[in-house]
């Protein structure tokens, strides 16, 4: 797919903020991109633009995304394993149910933590996804040359690769995306209740408000798919909520100070600890893996690299000159090398290490 004697192409199926977002930053950066929406005015609307270069697909493209709804993404990404050639991946924000429904070497299930306020085509930005996580979620049995493709394609969007499995993905994005959402609109919903009352309430709402409840300015429609298709992390994650506001709640009615105060601190230290992105290059160190003859052994890689905290500034599979066999380079911060070294080793894997120079 990166041949200097190849253009690269890619259809994406969905052509709204992030199917939008995404074509963008294909084209930017060389790509031929078909595309095409269900709303013709969209489609017709994006090849105009330039958003795409052909309203349609390319049967033998390198790459499809599918960006649709994620009550629709089962339906056309088998469409797309059926109609075309290429690797085949999705966005949706729900990984379980797509994941368990469908089982090809060439699927790879993604999800780009990305977003905006901004709905459609007006909000589509290539430089959307720079510095964003982006979750994949290979099958057990996944192709490592597709996940390469995927994983490839993230990173010159400028994303961060995390892999976990489909459910480890619902879980943590419950609490981490869907919660927030429903818990900022939560709160709008009272502020605006309260304002009945109060007429200058809302004009009272600070910057904490504000930052706070920004996200309830998403699109409403993808939120009733996200809390059908996700129901039971969410649940668990709003009854998780509900018990640690129940313990705020007791520290406050009880005069318990030094409680409240220690949860409180533990919460500012915990997000001054959020990870970043590694941005120095000599800072990092170069880990060479070879490939073992294992389904999904790449993958693996990032599986564990998502479990241990480590966070792998770039990928790539070298091609062996002996057989199909390949060797995956991985940069990580030298901090952490030893410990990531030390779990491929527990994994089988024979990890080589040296610093970039």
């Amino acid at each position: 797919m990166n041949t200097l004697d190849h253009t690269r192409t890619a259809n994406v199926v969905g052509l709204g903020l992030i199917g939008g977002s995404i074509a963008l930053a294909l084209r930017e950066r060389g790509w031929d991109v078909r595309g095409s929406d269900l709303d013709d005015v969209v489609s017709r609307r994006a090849e105009h633009e330039g958003i795409i270069s052909e309203i349609g697909l390319d049967l033998e493209a390198d790459i499809t995304i599918v960006a649709v709804p994620v009550t629709a993404s089962v339906g056309v990404v088998r469409q797309m394993l059926e109609t075309t050639s290429g690797v085949v991946t999705d966005v949706g924000s729900v990984k379980a149910p797509i994941c368990e429904s469908i089982h090809d070497k060439r699927f790879i299930g993604g999800h780009p933590m990305a977003g905006s306020e901004l709905e459609g085509l007006d909000g589509a930005d290539p430089h959307m996804f720079d510095g964003a996580i982006w979750v994949l979620t290979p099958d057990l049995e996944a192709d490592d040359e597709n996940f390469a493709v995927v994983a490839s394609l993230v990173r010159e969007l400028g994303s961060e690769v995390v892999a976990l499995s489909p459910t480890e993905h619902d879980r943590l994005v419950a609490v981490v995306s869907h919660l927030p959402h429903l818990t900022a609109a939560s709160l709008m919903s009272l502020a605006q209740d309260r304002s009945e009352e109060h007429a200058s309430l809302l004009r009272l709402a600070a910057g904490g408000f504000r930052d706070m409840t920004r996200i309830a300015s998403g699109s409403p429609r993808i939120w009733i798919d996200i809390c059908q298709e996700n129901r039971n992390a969410i649940l668990e994650a709003i009854d998780d909520l509900n018990a640690a506001l129940k313990n705020v709640r007791n520290f406050i009615e009880a005069e318990e100070k030094t409680s409240l105060e220690s949860m409180l601190q533990r919460a500012r230290e915990s997000r001054a600890n959020l990870p970043g992105r590694v941005t120095d290059p000599s800072s990092l160190s170069e880990v060479r893996i070879r490939i073992p003859d294992r389904a999904g052994a790449a993958a693996e890689v990032f599986t564990l690299a998502a479990e241990l905290g480590v966070n792998i500034a770039n990928f790539e599979v070298v091609h062996l000159a002996e057989g199909n066999r390949g060797v995956a380079v991985v940069l990580v911060d030298s901090g952490v090398v030893d410990m990531f070294r030390g779990g491929l080793i527990a994994r089988g894997f024979r990890p080589t290490v040296s610093a970039l120079t």
